[in-house]
């Protein structure tokens, strides 16, 4: 393998498991999964609901961190979640705030200055097809709308990879077709790579790669696993 094949590696899971409570109450979420998302991925986990699609993005997002195994962003430096945008079920807008305002929130949050994360924002909205939105405020808008503007708030930030969690699941067809539609082509112009969870075989056979995911047991396709570099959670730092 390549210098370039190693360093185009985002996000690498080796047995990463992770166990919620102790003893014989203990339930497995994750059973020692490992995968690789390179710089360019379109990816679909798919399974079913409670089969742990949701608990291995968060891993990969550095939002939960393993019981067992690592994982490891051997092409992220610096502050890992600087680099990663998630995508949740629903969006999590902030009611008092209008979109243009939920939309810059992160940067802000980050310490961008106000006058360049609203013109981030403004940006990210437009390549969603939302600016004409920006003035409403999110009970304003449709299932439809409040998913466009959710994606907008992560495309927002820049990042090298988008994890979306079932970005579809809870509206109309046609409408999850659309968000798809503006969520590819916003990826595509951002350079980003994209993993999206979903239980909807129509929307995983627009991405590139079909992994499963079943009782907690992920089944990507098989890939070599080089050595991991750069920025790391494992056993011994998640405790």
């Amino acid at each position: 393998m390549t210098t370039d094949e190693v360093d185009d590696v985002l996000v690498r899971c080796r047995d990463a498991a992770l166990t919620f409570g102790r003893g014989p109450t203990a339930v497995v979420a994750v059973h020692g999964a490992s995968c690789e998302v390179r710089a360019g991925d379109r990816i679909a986990v798919t399974g079913p609901s409670g089969s742990g699609k949701s608990t291995v993005l968060h891993l990969m997002a550095g939002l939960e961190r393993v019981t067992q195994g690592e994982v490891t962003w051997p092409a992220l430096t610096g502050r890992v979640a600087s680099h990663i945008g998630v995508v949740f079920q629903g969006p999590s807008l902030i009611p008092a705030l209008n979109v243009a305002e939920n939309t810059a929130l992160p940067l802000v949050l980050a310490g961008v200055p106000e006058s360049q994360a609203t013109q981030q924002a403004l940006a990210a909205l437009g390549h969603v097809d939302a600016a004409d939105l920006r003035h409403k405020v999110p009970d304003e808008l449709s299932g439809g709308q409040s998913q466009r503007v959710a994606v907008a708030r992560v495309l927002a930030m820049r990042p090298r990879l988008v994890l979306a969690d079932e970005p579809t699941g809870q509206l109309d067809r046609a409408t999850g077709q659309h968000v798809m539609d503006v969520l590819l082509a916003a990826v595509d112009d951002l350079g980003a790579a994209l993993l999206v969870t979903t239980h909807d075989p129509s929307i995983a056979r627009r991405l590139d790669q079909q992994w499963s995911m079943s009782d907690g047991r992920l089944t990507p396709a098989p890939r070599s696993t080089p050595r991991a570099t750069g920025p790391t959670w494992t056993r011994e730092n998640a405790s």
